[in-house]
């Protein structure tokens, strides 16, 4: 039977719910073999995981910064002021909180990557 565009059987389908079965209900991994889980984080990884970086807060490293602002901006946002890359933020849905903090810098200068604005940011403007 031809369900769409759906590239599975129906038998699949149920072979991998009852995979993840276990998963679901127990909340962690419950395969017996190491290799098949997901890696865990090392210890030198940014703590973006709880919640939005934000410059002026005290886990608001340069690094979780500089993170944060090149996941969301990329390459292709350089060279632009403060108030081009607050639109660019605001329409790539970036957290409230770093848009603002972006907007309140200085409108003349030009940032050339996201290490500049990042150290702008930590810094305090």
């Amino acid at each position: 039977m031809q369900r769409g565009s759906d590239r599975l059987s129906v038998h699949r389908d149920d072979e991998m719910k009852h995979e993840l079965q276990g998963l679901l209900r127990s909340g962690h991994p419950t395969r017996s073999e190491e290799w098949h889980d997901p890696e865990p984080s090392a210890e030198d990884d940014p703590e973006v995981w709880g919640g939005p970086v934000v410059p002026g807060t005290p886990r608001a490293s340069l690094e979780t910064v500089r993170l944060e602002l090149a996941r969301i901006l990329g390459r292709s946002s350089f060279p632009a002021g403060a108030e081009d890359l607050a639109r660019i933020l605001r329409r790539k849905n970036a957290p409230d909180a770093l848009v603002a903090a972006v907007r309140r810098l200085p409108r003349e200068p030009r940032f050339a990557n996201v290490q500049e604005l990042s150290e702008t940011l930590v810094r305090g403007g």
